[in-house]
C-alpha cells in the first residue's frame, strides 16, 4: 500500500452496472489484498463498514448509490452487498479484464471507442496502450498469417497502425528485432516506389 498520491493516478471507464460494482468491490477489497487486513470491515478508512450499515457514513460519503444496485429495502441491501463483497475476496483482480490499460466492459467494448480516440493516438502524454485503445491483441493480428510476405506486411501494420514496438513485435514472433527493423525497411522501401 502506497501514499495516497503515490504513483498515477488510474481511472477506468466502465460499461456497465455490473463491472461498476466489480470495481467498487475491488477498492474495498485492496486492504485485503495487500495483507493488511483479513476482512474489509478491519480496514477503518474504507466505505465498506459505512456500506454494510455498521458504523454511520461519514459526512463526505454516500453509499445509496452502490446499495441501490442491491435491493430497495436498505437492510437487506447493505447485507447483500456485504455478501457480494465476501464472494470476491479471492477472486481475480479486475486488472486482468482490463482492455488498453482502462476500459473494462464486454468484449468489443474497446474497439467501439476506437474512432472516439483515433487523433490521440499521437499524444505522448497518454501511455501507448491507452492511446492505442481498440488494437487486435498480437495473437489475435498474427493469428491468419500466410506465408512470409502476409507475415511482414502484418508487422508493419502492428507497428504503424496499432503502435507496437518493434521490440514488442519481435518478442511476440520470436524474431530478433533487427530483423523486425530490417522488415519495417524493406516494406517502406517499396511503398515508397
Amino acid at each position: 500500500m502506497g501514499h495516497i498520491f503515490q504513483g498515477r493516478f488510474k481511472a477506468i471507464l466502465v460499461q456497465k452496472d455490473s463491472h461498476f460494482l466489480e470495481v467498487c468491490r475491488y477498492v474495498v477489497l485492496n486492504p485485503v489484498r495487500a495483507k493488511a487486513v483479513r476482512h474489509p470491515r478491519q480496514w477503518q478508512w474504507s466505505s465498506y463498514r459505512a456500506t454494510t450499515g455498521t458504523v454511520p457514513a461519514h459526512g463526505c460519503l454516500t453509499v445509496d448509490e452502490i446499495l441501490s444496485h442491491f435491493g430497495q429495502r436498505k437492510a437487506s441491501a447493505q447485507q447483500s452487498y456485504g455478501e457480494f463483497v465476501q464472494a470476491g475476496i479471492d477472486s481475480a483482480s479486475i486488472w486482468d479484464n482490463l482492455e488498453a490499460q482502462s476500459l473494462l466492459g464486454v468484449e468489443g467494448f474497446a474497439e467501439g471507442l476506437r474512432p472516439l480516440v483515433r487523433e490521440k493516438q499521437q499524444v505522448r502524454e497518454i501511455p501507448k496502450g491507452q492511446r492505442f485503445v481498440g488494437r487486435p491483441s498480437l495473437k489475435r493480428l498474427f493469428s491468419d498469417t500466410r506465408g512470409k510476405g502476409s507475415r511482414d506486411r502484418l508487422i508493419v501494420k502492428a507497428i504503424t497502425d496499432y503502435g507496437y514496438s518493434q521490440m514488442e513485435v519481435a518478442g511476440f514472433l520470436g524474431l530478433h528485432y533487427s530483423t523486425i527493423s530490417r522488415i519495417v525497411t524493406n516494406i517502406g522501401k517499396e511503398q515508397q516506389k
